[in-house]
């Protein structure tokens, strides 16, 4: 197995377990404004945007999950373009989660949600 140094694997880690809790409350806030107000016009745009917050961040966290298998499968060690990949990768989830707080926190905010 080509080895990773420990602090990029818990870097990795935390950050899939932050893609995967940014995903479950885009989902609840989702279903929470169309529950409590249904698909009007008034909502229908952050319904979309919540869809696509979540979207945003499955596909990093499944990145995430096919470059730690590569590169735990490469001998004797990773290729530079997939180290560099993943290094790509962990920017980019976490600008991504960020950007999803920030969505989620808003559409929250203008439903009176908690």
């Amino acid at each position: 197995m080509a080895k990773l140094p420990q602090e990029t694997i818990a870097t990795i880690l935390n950050l899939q377990a932050r893609l995967l809790a940014g995903i479950d409350e885009a989902k609840a806030a989702e279903f929470a404004i169309f529950e409590q107000y249904g698909e009007t016009e008034a909502t229908a745009t952050v319904l979309e945007q919540l869809q696509n917050a979540a979207e945003r961040l499955r596909n990093p966290y499944s990145r995430f999950y096919t470059l730690l298998l590569r590169i735990s499968e490469s001998q004797p060690l990773a290729s530079s373009a997939m180290l560099n990949l993943l290094a790509q990768t962990i920017e980019l989830a976490q600008a991504d989660a960020d950007a999803v707080e920030a969505t989620i926190r808003e559409a929250k905010m203008d439903f009176n949600l908690p």
